[in-house]
């Protein structure tokens, strides 16, 4: 990868592109930051700041000026309304484009394993996943028809010290205090579905290589860790990081969960209820040094440490609380 490459984020500071932020910097990347200036996370130190909401579209215009870039990464577009402003907005001035799609797009429920790039795109469950798709095929339209240069990136469950992976359903630091208080928790199925767990540090490294290389136009890629656990043992392993070696699980099924509370419903059916494998060949040819190094019992430390470190971070949620104590209470035992 050429390592003189000018980068435009939009974002830059969340919990995957902050690690892309920081190495993309390490590696020389001459990187600016469309942002506001919000996030928990700092402006990375070499970044060049372009302060506007992405979404105020003269303020935008003000910040980019003339200028033009090698490689363009929009993190918060989730909308095909999204992507017409990117396609305005770009047309011109990048040689590549990358949408940050999702790896739940792909065809739930999953019919066979391992998970490729050419594995059908289809959710019935998760409007997430639908927007996103739709936002894939309007970019692929864009690059057939007018040679919009664009390369699509699709991460799965990727994690930094601040999410817990329970956060999909709002209760994440909940479910590790119901954990710290020897309080049962829900899993959901029989917690025997595999789940892929990525450190934002190990997709960085096949990020980053993808930036300003030309074989990654007009081509998706996903990047995650090699390791795929059951859930079972992603719960015991947050349990073990805080010193509760086997924290109390109580499993319900997912339909049921749905029932209850159809945002986290939503989610399950969707994507976390299906074990998943990942095929990462596709990545790893095109960017030889990326190999996932982090397990997620390292990760798992990390996560609980951050929040033993950040009280103001520890926010009970009691509609979580409610309902599990509701589901344990009819499903325990």
């Amino acid at each position: 990868m050429n390592t003189s490459v000018k980068v435009l984020f939009i974002g830059g500071t969340g919990i995957i592109s902050s690690a892309c932020s920081r190495l993309a910097l390490e590696r020389g990347i001459d990187l600016h930051l469309l942002c506001r200036g919000r996030s928990i996370r700092p402006i990375p130190e070499g970044a060049r700041v372009l302060s506007a909401d992405i979404d105020d579209a003269a303020a935008v215009q003000e910040a980019l000026g003339s200028l033009e870039f090698d490689a363009v990464v929009d993190w918060i577009a989730f909308r095909p309304s999204q992507i017409e402003r990117d396609l305005e907005l770009f047309r011109g001035r990048t040689s590549q484009y990358v949408f940050i799609s999702s790896a739940s797009a792909y065809a739930k429920p999953v019919v066979r394993v391992p998970i490729t790039e050419s594995t059908p795109l289809s959710n019935p469950f998760w409007q997430y996943s639908r927007d996103k798709i739709a936002c894939e095929e309007r970019l692929i339209r864009a690059h057939r028809e007018e040679g919009f240069p664009v390369t699509i990136v699709r991460p799965s469950h990727t994690y930094d010290e601040t999410l817990l992976p329970f956060d999909p359903y709002g209760g994440g630091y909940t479910v590790l205090d119901r954990i710290l208080r020897g309080r049962p928790v829900v899993v959901h199925g029989d917690g025997t579905s595999l789940w892929v767990l990525t450190h934002h540090q190990d997709f960085a490294r096949g990020f980053v290589g993808l930036l300003g290389h030309p074989a990654a136009i007009g081509e998706a890629f996903h990047i995650t860790s090699d390791e795929a656990l059951p859930w079972n043992e992603i719960f015991r392993a947050v349990g073990r990081a805080a010193g509760v070696p086997e924290p109390r699980l109580v499993h319900v099924p997912s339909d049921v969960i749905a029932r209850e509370h159809p945002e986290w419903g939503a989610g399950l059916l969707g994507d976390k209820a299906h074990s998943v494998i990942f095929d990462n060949t596709k990545v790893k040819r095109l960017v030889p040094d990326f190999r996932p190094t982090i397990p997620f019992h390292r990760g798992a430390r990390e996560i609980v440490a951050y929040h033993l470190r950040h009280p103001e971070r520890c926010v009970v949620d009691p509609t979580v609380n409610e309902l599990m104590d509701r589901l344990v209470a009819r499903f325990d035992g």
